[in-house]
């Protein structure tokens, strides 16, 4: 059994909090664990266990898994990586996120609130908890640290996901009242943005937490993890994000705490931050994806007896695995045509530019699909999606429909890879037919990130031979890893290191850039980049949102994915939807102190 923090069955049975009832604010009412024996050490302990338990809180908010931090919904599937999958019919507001007519009643958008505050919550209880305690406990700051980081954390996918000015619950809110009245908005109706709250809380982690824990400890928060998340808020204040908000310039700082991890960070276990050796490695099975030196801030993951959903990031059969697995599985999450075809490569074996002029990369000319092999491409590609005529992790290579696609007519002839575990991994009675059963972390930054996230602070200050390096660090890894099939005859053109290796499963392809021509051209690469190394990992759309892009990105998007559903896509994406809107429920019950955000009005 894998050991990890984040789940105790103790914990989660006595402090399980809904969010139910008529405010995301009101506190739940006192259960049958006393406060006396919460304000010990151990009972605090248990408090925080809670707290970590909401970075997985898909049980809590929604069986789809729209409140994970994995942002599978929000992230691939509005940002254009994924189509929704399964069948038109089945869930109404997930297919309205999907085509672009979701809006504020929307129930997904309503959850992930709702997750947000509900982690806020947890950890307001935790700081609580740690003040009535006393002298009862020896490292209060240590413990207050880490709430302070979750919080943050919840905080910072607020304000992505609803813009800044969201309400900001304080532990002087939570100790208020039952329903603290909390708003969004100042007397004179100007709405209260929050960015240096959250920044707070983030700086006060990071000089509170360790560098390291000992191992069987690793799934908590350190310094480290701290100075990552506070470097990734400082990015997104400093973009384009939210379009009316007032700029701001923390470009300077984010370029500080990048440097100062890459050159001094280390895991929760003490190893120097490095690209894992191989990017397969990253989602394999616990015993390679873990502890990489890769993990700058993972969700640990655990299995315990015969559990098949608490250690699924991106939800139990949801979003899930092929009928053809023989484990069940709806159809959710199946990646577009035009995120395929994104991995398409030119001679050099650099992103092609006009790759939406291209037909898709696979095809059903008569009932059975038909992937082109032979076209150069990333070899990245075929571990974002699952392609017929590619081998399927160790389940066999697909040919024919025969249930490894739920409805091609509405989702694609793509399936989800990244997250699926291997039938090898089934090995145990009590997991053997779990949905996903191995267990390996969530990564919510990877170093990868953090070089790329360095890579836009030098184009910033027009540094592009920074961005050069950082960019071609990420790619060179590229190189180190390709699905193989022998029997399919191609080869992979390793123009990193100079040389052609025969046995690949496809032709794949990738090269180093040698120089960007100006600032443009560097952005361009980075954006790419950054689309091929994450991409069906949550990222995409909150890319392309603070980048200021996402109305036209998505609209070519429209055009090219509809060709292959008539009538599907026929929404425009507004210009203004930067932000997704404040829950309606939310507004109506706060009665006037809660005012939607800009983009929505």
């Amino acid at each position: 059994m894998k050991k990890a923090i984040i789940y105790s069955a103790m914990a989660l049975a006595t402090l399980s909090m809904s969010s139910c009832g008529d405010s995301f604010l009101l506190l739940d009412p006192a259960g049958s664990v006393s406060e006396g024996t919460l304000t010990t050490a151990e009972g605090i302990d248990m408090v925080l266990t809670g707290a970590y338990s909401s970075l997985n809180n898909m049980n809590q908010t929604g069986w789809m898994g729209y409140a994970s931090l994995a942002n599978y919904v929000f992230g691939d599937v509005a940002g254009a990586d994924a189509n929704k999958g399964s069948q038109s019919s089945d869930q109404s507001d997930f297919t309205a996120i999907e085509v672009y007519q979701f809006s504020a009643a929307n129930s997904y958008i309503q959850g992930k609130w709702a997750g947000v505050y509900e982690a806020v919550k947890r950890c307001n209880n935790v700081i609580d908890m740690v003040g009535k305690a006393g002298d009862k406990i020896a490292n209060p700051d240590q413990i207050i640290g880490q709430a302070e980081f979750i919080k943050g954390v919840w905080m910072f996918e607020g304000i992505r996901m609803f813009g800044a000015a969201i309400p900001y619950v304080t532990l002087e809110d939570y100790q208020s009242a039952t329903d603290p009245q909390v708003s969004n908005v100042a007397e004179g109706g100007s709405y209260v943005y929050i960015w240096s709250q959250v920044e707070a809380d983030l700086k006060n982690a990071a000089a509170k937490l360790p560098a390291t824990w000992p191992n069987a400890q690793s799934g908590r928060a350190t310094s480290w993890m701290a100075k990552a998340m506070l470097a990734k808020l400082y990015i997104y204040w400093s973009s384009p994000f939210n379009g009316k908000n007032a700029s701001a310039n923390h470009w300077s700082e984010a370029k500080s705490l990048l440097d100062d991890i890459i050159n001094n960070g280390v895991d929760a276990r003490g190893q120097k931050y490095k690209l894992a050796d191989k990017y397969s490695d990253l989602f394999n099975n616990a015993a390679t994806s873990d502890w990489t030196g890769e993990s700058v801030f993972d969700v640990q993951l655990t299995i315990s007896g015969t559990q098949t959903d608490s250690n699924a990031i991106i939800s139990n059969p949801a979003p899930g695995s092929p009928g053809a697995l023989g484990i069940g599985g709806w159809g959710f999450y199946q990646p577009t045509y035009e995120f395929v075809n994104s991995f398409i490569v030119d001679d050099n074996g650099l992103p092609l530019a006009n790759y939406t002029s291209r037909a898709p990369l696979t095809t059903i000319p008569a009932g059975t699909p038909v992937t082109d092999l032979d076209t150069p491409v990333d070899p990245r590609l075929d571990y974002c999606a699952g392609r017929f005529g590619v081998p399927y992790l160790d389940y066999g290579i697909p040919t024919e429909l025969n249930g490894w696609v739920r409805d091609y007519t509405n989702g694609g002839l793509q399936m989800n890879i990244k997250y699926q575990h291997r039938k090898s991994d089934r090995g145990s009675t009590a997991v053997a037919t779990a949905i996903s059963s191995n267990a390996a972390n969530y990564h919510v930054i990877r170093f990868a990130d953090i070089l790329l996230m360095r890579a836009e602070c030098a184009i910033e200050e027009g540094d592009l031979s920074t961005a050069l390096t950082l960019i071609n660090k990420v790619r060179a890894r590229a190189a180190n890893s390709f699905v193989e099939n022998p029997a399919a005859g191609k080869v992979f053109e390793d123009k990193v290191n100079g040389k052609t290796v025969n046995g690949a499963a496809a032709h794949y392809r990738i090269g180093l850039y040698t120089s960007f021509a100006d600032a443009t051209a560097a952005r361009t690469a980075l954006e790419r980049e950054m689309r091929a190394e994450f991409g069906m990992e949550g990222h995409r759309w909150f890319d392309i949102a603070r980048w200021g892009t996402v109305a036209k990105v998505l609209n070519d998007y429209r055009e090219y994915e509809g060709e292959f559903f008539p009538g599907k896509f026929g929404n425009v994406y507004n210009v203004n939807w930067v932000t997704f809107p404040i829950p309606q429920t939310e507004i109506q019950t706060a009665m006037g102190r809660i005012v939607q955000n800009e983009n929505w009005k």
